[in-house]
């Protein structure tokens, strides 16, 4: 029995990726898109002068790719191209700290061998990076010690933190794969909802800025403030999504507009290009953020087609959005005579959900390897496999749950979403030693099964107890071998 329900064959594996790809490009996760133009102009209100330059404090900005890998280049073209923009905007490179991975630009599979580019006409945006913090370096706790100014806890990398005052203003972008209360890291742990609320606490507490604006792309991004989030700290928010639905990739492979062929995998993601693109065709001395808030809002949503396209939030101290976007992001020369009101690209685009962009990128390497070569039954096994443990690790929780709340109350239990305002789990320590029971019998989450940690934080809002975790998590992955997926291989979550 065991074996039936873990073993995946070749044609079923074959028939799900077909059709994935299928779904990915013809069906209810693509919509069109034309090639970006600043467009229609949308109504907003009158702004005032901004502030005097002499008002200013230091700008600075921290910017994280949360991923490794060449079928998430478009988190690192994300963070490359918003270093770009703020660069032009005048931003110096001492205060812009930057987290990314840096396996993309001259990886194998780029046909651009040091180019990364973030739009399909784009130009290139890795030149000049700093490569302050990647590789093993891109960690949560070096992201913590970054933010709070302490070089004594930064473990490897350049060493920059954001070294701020209190007059200063703090601009921090991150862009990766999410799921309820975390973000991901390409080393683990994750990033944690509550910790990373404590740094912002604490940070505030040392006087370390005047106002911070935070810009967050994946999945359920919204559950890291729901609940959580302070409104005292002078920060102000904005997610890609709400605290239960996905973000979303674009610019892929057999999308409009397509990236040039030569490319398998997503080059940026939809908030994302939507807030830069934003940047890049207003004079933001005259932009505020709330009218950036409802252009990236209106884009993100698709048109309003919220199964392609999510609610784009707002958390922490919304009177800042009145600002000026150039207090955060700089102010471009060039863009003196830009419009001041908001343009709005009215047609919709093709994405496709942020989880499923791994299994396009690999197709895309299946169907453009070579038949009959050992490299394209190389990929096939790797899709047969990805697949295979994803499988399992939606079954292993629905089992576990069932063996903890019984065949009629597991679901509703283990898919329990709150209520507006109220946090993903009550205890943050319980969700975490709930993650590595789990791991360690059963395999790691992956980037793909973070979705499940609202699972695992309902299980602790029931109060079960560890005890109880272990003895399921045991009776249902007892003797499994989860291969690569080992935590001693990949890691532990949490």
């Amino acid at each position: 029995m065991e074996t039936h329900r873990f073993t995946l064959s070749f044609n079923y594996a074959l028939f799900l990726v077909v059709i994935l790809s299928f779904l990915s490009i013809e069906g209810g996760l693509a919509s069109r898109l034309n090639r970006f133009e600043p467009g229609i102009l949308m109504p907003t209100e009158e702004v005032e002068p901004g502030v005097d330059d002499d008002q200013l404090g230091t700008r600075w900005a921290v910017l994280v790719a949360g991923s490794g890998g060449y079928g998430n280049y478009r988190h690192q073209a994300d963070v490359c191209h918003a270093y770009q923009l703020l660069r032009k905007g005048g931003l110096k490179e001492e205060n812009i700290i930057v987290f990314m991975y840096d396996d993309i630009a001259k990886n194998e599979l780029n046909p651009r061998p040091g180019i990364i580019i973030n739009h399909p006409q784009g130009e290139d945006v890795y030149a000049g990076v700093p490569k302050d913090y990647t590789g093993e370096h891109v960690t949560a706790k070096n992201l913590y010690a970054v933010l709070l100014g302490d070089k004594s806890a930064v473990k490897g990398g350049s060493g920059k933190v954001v070294n701020s005052k209190a007059n200063d203003r703090i601009f921090l972008y991150y862009t990766d794969h999410g799921g309820p209360g975390v973000l991901g890291m390409p080393n683990p742990p994750f990033v944690y909802a509550m910790d990373f609320i404590e740094v912002l606490k604490k940070k505030q507490a040392a006087g370390g800025y005047k106002e911070m604006i935070i810009y967050v792309e994946a999945c359920e991004s919204g559950s890291i403030f729901e609940g959580i989030m302070p409104k005292d700290l002078n920060i102000y928010v904005t997610t890609a999504s709400n605290a239960q639905e996905n973000s979303f990739g674009t610019y892929c492979p057999g999308m409009e507009p397509p990236p040039p062929p030569e490319f398998i995998t997503c080059l940026g993601d939809l908030y994302s290009v939507a807030w830069m693109e934003d940047s890049e065709s207003h004079n933001l001395k005259r932009e505020t953020l709330n009218q950036q808030y409802k252009t990236v809002k209106a884009r993100t949503s698709n048109c309003n087609t919220y199964n392609a396209g999510s609610h784009v939030m707002e958390y922490g101290n919304t009177s800042i959005k009145a600002e000026r976007v150039y207090l955060y992001q700089g102010f471009d020369p060039a863009s003196v005579n830009f419009p001041p009101k908001n343009g709005h690209i009215s047609a919709p685009m093709d994405v496709i959900n942020q989880r499923d962009a791994e299994l396009l990128f690999m197709w895309q390497m299946y169907k453009r390897s070579k038949d009959g070569s050992e490299k394209k039954t190389r990929i096939l096994q790797q899709v047969t496999e990805t697949i295979k443990h994803r499988k399992h690790l939606d079954s292993s929780i629905e089992l576990i749950g069932t063996l903890l709340f019984g065949p009629q109350k597991s679901s509703s239990i283990l898919h329990s979403v709150r209520g507006p305002g109220l946090p993903l789990v009550d205890d943050w320590n319980c969700l975490k030693s709930m993650v590595r029971v789990f791991e360690t019998h059963c395999g790691s989450l992956t980037q793909y099964g973070m979705k499940h940690m609202r699972a695992f934080a309902n299980i602790c809002n029931t109060g079960v107890s560890q005890v109880s975790m272990e003895e399921a998590a045991t009776a249902m992955c007892n003797g499994l071998d989860v291969g690569q997926w080992h935590p001693s291989s990949q890691g532990y979550s949490a």
